[in-house]
């Protein structure tokens, strides 16, 4: 059974059109797939495992970093793991700005200083913002050395970026920002995550569309289901699902909702998915399940290399199942504290 149709931008890219050739030479096929470069599990022996995310997307001619994971270190290793050359990326998009997701960027800044980022709008967010000085209430009454601005603020207050001078855009409403490339901004309303804004990928293609997403806060229904209002058929979705603690109820209406009500074609799921999603999802879409641990390039095309691998992939051994669930535990990115919390409080009533 073929994986994947061929991975054409429905806006009629040429790029992926096989051009003619003199005699003898052979026009090389751009690259449709999708490279992990960090998650916490996997059996790449050249690369370091680590809580957090990164993704290279290739496709239609377009070369895509998709988060740069928890360590600078560790994703400049990886990266150099994989002999992937950050110098001729189109664009990076930053997920949200948890740490486990853009750490790297630090590294990506050194190799490609100017690189378009695209990352979530926030006020006084950490990427930069802006916000009219008529946002605050004036005092007139006050003497100027008690008046910010003594007085006289600019119309446009600038807030930095812990990146100063890096290449932000930065996104506050679903923005289409390619031929058939669409950045899906939404807002978390989950305990432990409320109100912090995320962006999803949707590419769209003639086999429906490709989604990769970073950590699905805003809950993976949601972000499917504006994936859907560009094309109805979701043909991939990869990354992390955000139920890493989630119970076997919400696991399930989960893979329900992408199996039965959406009726997503492929799944490849990591990072915050979580151990019991991977088995619910296994199970629920069986060889359309796409192992997709660190290191793995999920092919996109028939011309695809044959390192797709389909189910569970090789069998976590024990250190890795050990480093996942303490890596799991530490601080509270995923709201395990508030929603144990939760529990206690509605225990004792």
């Amino acid at each position: 059974m073929k994986l994947l149709t061929p991975f054409l931008v429905a806006a009629g890219i040429s790029s992926l059109i096989s051009i003619a050739a003199p005699a003898g030479a052979a026009t090389p096929e751009p690259k449709s797939q999708i490279t992990i470069l960090y998650d916490a599990f996997g059996a790449d022996p050249s690369m370091s495992k680590d809580w957090g995310f990164s993704a290279l997307v290739e496709v239609a001619g377009k070369r895509i970093l998709f988060d740069t994971g928890n360590d600078a270190g560790i994703f400049a290793a990886n990266v150099k793991a994989k002999g992937v050359d950050l110098k001729t990326l189109d664009f990076v998009v930053l997920s949200h700005r948890h740490s486990d997701h853009m750490a790297g960027l630090n590294y990506v800044l050194s190799v490609n200083p100017t690189v378009k980022i695209y990352a979530p709008k926030e006020g006084f967010g950490i990427y930069g913002s802006s916000l009219p000085s008529s946002f605050y209430r004036k005092h007139e009454s006050l003497p100027p050395e008690m008046r910010y601005y003594g007085g006289s603020p600019p119309q446009v207050m600038k807030f930095g970026a812990a990146w100063q001078g890096a290449n932000f855009e930065l996104i506050d409403k679903t923005t289409e920002i390619a031929a058939g490339m669409t950045l899906i901004a939404l807002v978390s309303d989950a305990p432990g995550t409320k109100e912090l804004k995320e962006l999803s990928l949707a590419i769209n293609t003639p086999a429906g569309v490709v989604l990769v997403v970073g950590c699905s806060h805003p809950g993976i229904e949601r972000i499917v289901e504006a994936a859907a209002a560009i094309n109805p058929k979701i043909h991939l979705i990869a990354g992390g699902f955000h139920l890493v603690v989630a119970s076997d109820e919400v696991i399930a209406k989960a893979v329900a909702a992408l199996k039965d009500t959406f009726k997503v074609e492929n799944v490849a799921p990591g990072h915050c998915s979580g151990e019991p999603t991977f088995v619910a999802l296994k199970k629920a879409f069986g060889d359309r399940y796409l192992y997709a641990g660190l290191g793995t390039s999920l092919a996109l095309g028939e011309s695809a290399g044959s390192d797709v691998r389909r189910g569970e992939g090789p069998a976590l051994q024990q250190d890795d199942l050990i480093t996942y669930h303490r890596l799991a535990r530490r601080e509270d990115p995923f709201g395990i504290l508030e929603a144990r919390r939760l529990r206690t409080k509605a225990s004792q009533l």
